[in-house]
């Protein structure tokens, strides 16, 4: 599984990272979490508010800050 965090690295896309690697932590999967920084690429996934959340190249979720427990739903399917 490949989860990638979406936005330039404001204190949101911070703690949507410090969730995601917390909850990929808690349900002790197997899964590379990298980060997108650049905003060519982030508009090419479609996202025009961050932080954004994709998993294994479909955004899940962009604008908020999504909780552990949101994040361990979306990737537990």
């Amino acid at each position: 599984m490949k989860i990638e965090i979406l936005g330039v690295g404001c204190p949101k896309c911070k703690q949507l990272t410090a969730n995601t690697e917390e909850a990929v932590r808690e349900l002790n999967i197997q899964a590379e979490i990298g980060k997108v920084t650049n905003i060519v690429k982030i508009a090419e996934y479609g996202v025009m508010m961050t932080p954004a959340l994709a998993v294994d190249g479909t955004v899940v979720s962009a604008g908020k800050v999504l909780s552990k427990d949101e994040i361990k739903k979306i990737i537990s399917k």
